[in-house]
């Protein structure tokens, strides 16, 4: 069962996050598989897996009320990857693939060839009020010297310094059976989590806090294997045996991280709609009916002349007996 563990170093400034995805992900790559993409290739497994660990604590860490989407984009064989992750935990998944890729290409090869590669983390609020916009940051894949980034983990650690003045060290696995991360962060010097009550900056505290300083290098000595086989319970003791680490109760089952989809037959009929009657018209005469298929989980949702017409007479009432299949 997937899970997310939270811990706070007593009487230190500094928070941590494991997550552990099992049947989430796989339940993510399975619907990948039996849908006409077909399965992931192995590096593209991966880098999504490393992405919905990520998106998990990032969006725990900032119990924001809405979805939190994480974006990778770019110019190279994998146009798009994403994940987003709502409030409650549920979350889903996705990358679109046009190209050939070796087992082990890297992240520059997959979105970033020619520097042209971005990471967006979008904040969709759950009750917009009128005329609110979702906030989006975006970073690009290179560091301050414009070279490549190829560590999952260190772009978003870039996302976050910059976002939110915040040191934060992230350690990311995954593979066909386990996406999981480890977040260790600097508190706020200011705000709520505010332990010492000084009114400093948090950007002047960046790099210099000794206790996180040392809590994030014990932290990056965890290996990528022993983040996917180990318990929470060992790596937290073999990680951080001589820190008073003082720990939550784990969230798992109905109120932890699980695969939901959001699509439905209502918003594919709003979205047809949107494409006009003409257009709509134009596809019928040429395919006979109008099929979709939802990037996420693979359902399949068809629309014979008669269905399209009740969209537009109706606003996208379903009949009764049009049909939707996987």
């Amino acid at each position: 069962m997937s899970e997310l563990h939270k811990f706070l170093f007593e009487g230190l400034p500094v928070r941590g996050m494991v997550v552990r995805l099992t049947d989430a992900w796989t339940e993510i790559l399975q619907r990948r598989a039996d849908s006409k993409a077909g399965a992931y290739p192995p590096s593209v497994r991966k880098m999504l897996g490393e992405m919905s660990a990520a998106a998990v604590l990032m969006q725990s860490n900032i119990k924001f009320d809405g979805a939190l989407v994480l974006q990778i984009f770019g110019d190279g064989p994998v146009k798009v990857a994403v994940t987003e992750v709502q409030s409650d935990l549920s979350l889903r998944a996705t990358a679109t693939v046009a190209g050939e890729l070796s087992d082990d290409a890297t992240l520059s090869q997959m979105v970033n060839e020619h520097n042209a590669g971005r990471c967006a983390i979008t904040l969709d609020p759950e009750a917009r009020l009128p005329g609110q916009q979702p906030y989006q940051g975006v970073v690009p894949l290179w560091d301050d010297q414009r070279r490549k980034i190829d560590s999952m983990a260190e772009v978003l650690e870039h996302y976050m310094l910059q976002s939110e003045q915040l040191d934060t060290r992230l350690v990311l696995a995954a593979n066909e059976h386990v996406a999981a991360g480890l977040l260790i962060q600097r508190l706020p010097v200011t705000g709520a989590g505010n332990l010492a009550g000084s009114a400093q900056a948090n950007e002047d505290e960046i790099g210099l806090n000794e206790h996180f300083n040392r809590i994030a290098i014990l932290a990056s000595s965890l290996k990528a294997e022993e983040l996917l086989t180990l318990d929470v319970e060992t790596i937290l003791r073999r990680l951080f045996w001589e820190e008073q680490v003082l720990r939550f109760e784990p969230i798992m089952g109905e109120h932890g991280p699980r695969f939901a989809c959001r699509c439905s037959r209502e918003r594919v009929s709003s979205m047809i709609r949107g494409l006009g009657t003409a257009e709509v018209d134009s596809i019928l005469a040429e395919q006979g009916q109008i099929e979709v298929d939802c990037d996420y989980c693979g359902m399949n949702y068809r629309f014979d002349p008669v269905d399209a017409a009740q969209i537009f007479t109706d606003a996208g009432r379903q009949l009764p007996g049009s049909t939707s299949s996987h």
